[in-house]
């Protein structure tokens, strides 16, 4: 790459190229021999040994920045005050997302415990096909095959029904909790969701905005979501909730790598919610994480379940 802006320490080339660049000079020559780790995203360079031809054209080092009102305006504050304000909002929001995302998975991992009621074959089918798909696609984005899994397909399949499995419960008992309680979803929160969606592509907001009024699916996509979001938040509403006092470690922890750190219990229904090896291939992982914390609502039928929320008149 020409004229490519590294900052050390950064971590965002390949392990061990910036750490041959500490102590160089303007216009100096080098050659950096690094090696590409074992899971990069191509698989013809993984784990091989590659020689860099490196000019250093600049070197810079951080300005000092002087905090002030002056400082603030840049960022498009009335003051010092002001911008000290955003910033505490700002970050205040993120520990409240955090929380309100744990508590959301929390309490979907309670409502798969709570209900257990046959599910229609053809939902589940179609459910663990979207997911394998997925599946699939991501490890050809990464150049690989289901070979290359950790785990035998028969293995991952299995787990994946699994998930599968779980989301069209979960998805059945919100539909349920949420027909029972009038619990909408209103047009103008749609087009918020599609708004916010359209901002992630600077330049091509209007094909985004006709790719949703073309595709009747994509707008089930966005709404399912929010469907989803709107009932955890009435029941939230209904439960007594305790606040608890953590650190930002705790809050931020990765519930999956604590279960798998945890000893194996000897029950039925927490060996079927298994969660995927530690050494799990990056895409199964990934891919792993965000089935298992969703619960696809399917509005369209309506499930029995033994414990189903609903709100006093």
């Amino acid at each position: 790459a020409d004229d490519a802006r590294l900052e050390l320490g950064s971590g965002q080339f390949i392990p061990g190229f910036e750490d041959q660049l500490v102590g160089t000079k303007a216009d100096q020559k080098l050659d950096v021999t690094v090696s590409f780790p074992e899971d990069y995203g191509s698989a013809d360079l993984a784990g091989k040994e590659a020689v860099f031809e490196t000019t250093v054209k600049a070197v810079e080092g951080p300005a000092k920045v002087t905090i002030d009102d002056a400082f603030a305006e840049k960022f498009g504050m009335e003051n010092l005050e002001k911008l000290r304000e955003a910033m505490a909002g700002q970050i205040k929001a993120d520990y409240d997302n955090v929380s309100l995302a744990k508590l959301k998975r929390d309490m979907l991992d309670k409502l798969d415990e709570l209900h257990d009621f046959e599910l229609p074959p053809t939902l589940v089918t179609q459910e663990f096909d979207q997911i394998w798909h997925q599946f699939e696609h991501e490890l050809e984005n990464e150049g690989k095959k289901i070979e290359d899994a950790d785990q035998p397909e028969e293995e991952l399949r299995a787990e994946y029904q699994t998930i599968a499995e779980r989301r069209v419960r979960l998805g059945l008992v919100l539909a349920e909790i949420g027909s029972k309680n009038d619990v909408k979803v209103e047009d103008a929160e749609v087009n918020r969701a599609v708004a916010q969606r359209a901002q992630q592509f600077p330049g091509q907001e209007q094909q985004v905005y006709e790719f949703y009024s073309k595709n009747p699916q994509a707008i089930a996509e966005i709404r399912a979501p929010l469907f989803e979001d709107k009932v955890v938040a009435f029941i939230a509403e209904l439960a007594k909730v305790t606040d608890k006092v953590v650190t930002k470690e705790e809050l931020t922890a990765d519930p999956d790598a604590e279960e798998a750190d945890e000893k194996p219990v000897a029950k039925k229904k927490a060996a079927a919610k298994k969660k995927p090896a530690a050494k799990k291939k990056a895409a199964a992982k990934k891919l792993k994480k965000q089935a298992e914390k969703q619960g696809k609502p399917a509005a369209k039928k309506k499930a029995a379940p033994k414990k189903a929320a609903k709100k006093d008149d």
